[in-house]
């Protein structure tokens, strides 16, 4: 069982290090605007990526892709009805392809 802690905490730790070094190299591609434009060239890719991270996550909790820290969590029932919509059109339109493939099967092995 301590086997098991203590990889949890190094995986705990390793991913808490990266995540500060990320805002660091974070904060040193920003400019003094705020925008990316500093520092070297991982350090301004970060800051234009943290950027448009930020742009996809308003657009996401705007659409209700993403909810924010602490907000009532969406209808279960709605997301499933959602994917079982989404499921039954897969299903249908890999019937249809799985039809095709039977018809250009059967078509190919007609004698000519």
């Amino acid at each position: 069982m301590n086997d098991v802690v203590r990889f949890l905490a190094t995986w705990a730790l390793v991913h808490e290090t990266a995540d500060e070094e990320w805002k660091a190299a974070v904060a040193r591609g920003r400019g003094p605007d705020g925008t990316a434009a500093g520092g070297g060239l991982a350090d301004g890719i970060a800051a234009l990526v943290a950027e448009e991270k930020e742009r996809l996550k308003a657009e996401l909790t705007a659409k209700g892709g993403v909810r924010a820290a602490g907000a009532a969590p969406p209808d279960l029932r709605e997301l499933l009805d959602g994917l079982r919509f989404e499921l039954a059109e897969l299903r249908g339109r890999i019937e249809s392809l799985q039809a095709s493939v039977d018809a250009l099967g059967a078509r190919r092995r007609e004698p000519a």
